[in-house]
């Protein structure tokens, strides 16, 4: 009886399995670079641009490089999940329609997840070994966005968020200076 149960199970799962294949979520195929663009905002060196595209676009623009097993259901529907997720973070795509604060803002959170090793994420570079940055070019998307947050908050009459040090940062930097 329970060997029936589990052919059963396994039928049903199986079936599942098959029809979910003729199910493609909507993929992210539109243009990297439009009237929104980061380029539009701020000077993106060639270096800089073809690192940014190597590692980030993929998930971070309007435009995604699908791997043949995007085709492979649940596969894909977790993949637009992931992609949907880190366009509603940062889209480099649509970059010029952000105010000029959250502008600032991510290109502080691009520094600091470059800088904690944060991104691009270690499940993205297990697969395409090609957006794995080097210690260069993390440096240089680091200082180019550390430019950009500079060249944005004189716009604005403000200090750059990398000039003023939180009273946590200054107390920490207190601490190991003691």
């Amino acid at each position: 009886m329970n060997s029936n149960l589990f052919k059963k199970i396994g039928l049903v799962l199986a079936a599942i399995f098959i029809l979910i294949q003729f199910i493609h979520p909507a993929k992210n195929e539109g243009e990297s670079y439009g009237p929104n663009d980061i380029s539009k905002s701020l000077t993106v060196p060639e270096f800089v641009q073809g690192s940014l595209e190597k590692s980030c676009y993929d998930c971070h623009s309007n435009r995604t490089i699908y791997p043949w097993y995007a085709n492979i259901q649940p596969v894909g529907f977790w993949l637009k999940d992931h992609v949907d997720e880190g366009k509603r973070e940062l889209n480099f795509s649509e970059f010029n329609t952000y105010k000029t604060k959250r502008k600032i803002k991510k290109l502080k959170e691009i520094a600091e997840q470059l800088e904690e090793n944060e991104m691009p994420l270690f499940s993205y570079t297990l697969i395409h070994r090609d957006a794995v940055l080097s210690e260069a070019q993390k440096g240089e998307i680091i200082a180019w966005a550390k430019e950009g947050m500079r060249l944005l908050a004189d716009t604005l009459n403000v200090p750059s968020p990398i000039d003023v040090a939180t009273p946590s940062e200054s107390h920490e930097e207190h601490e190991h200076h003691d």
